[in-house]
């Protein structure tokens, strides 16, 4: 790096998360800072080791810790450590990083979730007030097992994702009720949704795959035999196989994806008009489409006359029931947040799937805790979970009582772990700029001591101009 050329890194949020290790240790180009390496009792030498298995770590001072799993909001900058986990090298390698909450920078990083060496390193660094975490049971056993004097926060986040993971299921248990969500066709459209894909769908090659596989899947289904052996046989993938194993008719298992709304939408009854007539020239159709103002190119023009010479209706705009994924999105969104479509939609389901109303119930009574800060209905509303007759909520609720404590202070308190996202995001950054060779000792340093070298620039940036030469 030329002297004159002035750097101003910017500071990020920190946290701990899985992070993957990296490839056997090669050449690196390193950023040599002797004097910070002495402030931290850290040599040139120690970056040169780093690849041979060297474990060092800059100095903890003592504070709360915040152990998490990869909290997604940012925290208001409470005093404490957070150790993590980030997936590393594509989930074949995992690293716990601990990064201290109180100045928001990574302590050390090692590789692998460990529970006993989470548990040593907290006894070697006494003084732990503030565990925020998600609900890993690693996680969980080793700040007990190393600071049990510190309290454990469940981070609100986790909560709410494992929440809406469990409504997920929930949903797609209850896959046939979606449909009810939407409009009535007279609403909607003039020919049914169901008619109108049927009639598309039949003379297409994705229609006749799926018809093919539905049949192959219930014939082999049908003579009792698993869906492992039947994906095996068909060379198919084996949820593939039970996808068209749940299905009644291949219509449900064939992608339709809706057709977005175009510019051509307004002129579609005037085409069919035109081509009951006799009209069948796409381009002469497309000379008359601009007379009337439309501004569309051609190709949309001969698309949307593509079915109507094979016989079939023009392909009109149409609304497909919402995923499960969707649905939970609906159920776990805050009502004064949803989009008035959804506000539109929600209650026609809730109305037509008891089940699905009774797990919105559940989610806006938690959601209420979480934004009034109070615990105190955690008990019942674990209770009303496992009596719910719903096998996902149920198991939830075993989980939240297995960690009541923690959940009841991530309820209560501001503690959260979204300091973590920043460092993971460092982590990563670090392993790409080397190539993906970065072992997890070398990040290690390179992740800490370029993260301390930012702050101290910034530092010395608020307190006036001036240059700082990296060599």
């Amino acid at each position: 790096m030329r002297s004159d050329q002035r750097v101003v890194p910017q500071p990020l949020r920190t946290a701990p998360r899985r992070c993957p290790s990296g490839q056997p240790a090669c050449a690196h180009r390193l950023v040599r800072t002797p004097s910070v390496l002495r402030e931290h009792g850290l040599l040139e030498g120690d970056l040169r080791r780093a690849d041979r298995g060297a474990d060092h770590a800059l100095p903890a001072a003592d504070a709360a810790v915040a152990a998490s799993c990869g909290g997604r909001r940012g925290g208001a900058g409470r005093p404490g450590r957070c150790p993590d986990t980030a997936d590393l090298e594509h989930g074949n390698t995992y690293g716990t990083l601990l990064v201290d909450a109180s100045t928001r920078l990574p302590l050390t990083l090692w590789e692998g979730r460990d529970a006993d060496r989470l548990s040593r390193w907290l006894r070697e660094h006494p003084g732990v007030e503030i565990a925020c975490r998600d609900g890993s049971l690693t996680y969980r056993q080793g700040i007990t097992g190393g600071a049990p004097a510190a309290v454990q926060v469940s981070d609100r986040f986790h909560l709410r994702q494992g929440l809406s993971r469990r409504v997920q299921d929930i949903a797609s248990a209850h896959r046939g009720c979606l449909p009810a969500a939407l409009p009535p066709a007279s609403e909607s459209d003039p020919v049914p949704a169901e008619e109108t894909a049927r009639n598309t769908a039949e003379d297409s090659r994705a229609a006749r795959h799926a018809r093919t596989l539905f049949e192959a899947v219930h014939a082999l289904t049908r003579t009792g035999r698993s869906h492992s052996s039947v994906a095996r046989e068909l060379g198919l993938d084996r949820r593939t196989v039970g996808k068209y194993a749940r299905a009644r008719t291949w219509q449900a298992v064939v992608r339709r994806p809706p057709r977005k709304p175009s510019s051509l939408d307004p002129y579609l009854d005037y085409l069919q008009q035109r081509w009951d007539e006799g009209q069948h020239s796409a381009k002469i159709l497309h000379e008359e489409l601009q007379t009337k103002g439309y501004l569309g190119h051609y190709q949309r023009v001969k698309m949307a006359v593509a079915p109507l010479r094979r016989g079939l209706p023009v392909d009109e705009p149409r609304e497909r029931p919402p995923s499960p994924r969707e649905a939970a999105r609906w159920i776990t969104t805050h009502p004064h947040r949803r989009h008035l479509h959804i506000n539109d939609r929600l209650p026609r389901l809730l109305d037509h799937c008891p089940e699905l109303r009774q797990t919105h119930d559940l989610v806006r009574r938690f959601a209420a805790m979480l934004d009034n800060r109070d615990a105190t209905p955690l008990a019942g509303w674990l209770d009303d979970l496992s009596h719910s007759g719903l096998a996902p909520l149920a198991g939830l609720a075993g989980a939240f009582r297995e960690d009541q404590n923690a959940v009841a202070q991530g309820i209560t308190t501001p503690y959260n772990s979204g300091v973590n996202e920043g460092r993971i995001t460092d982590v990563k950054l670090q392993k790409r700029l080397m190539a993906g060779r970065a072992d997890v000792p070398l990040l290690r340093h390179r992740v800490v001591l370029i993260a301390h070298l930012r702050r101290r620039y910034a530092e010395r940036a608020t307190a006036g101009p001036g240059l700082w030469n990296v060599t």
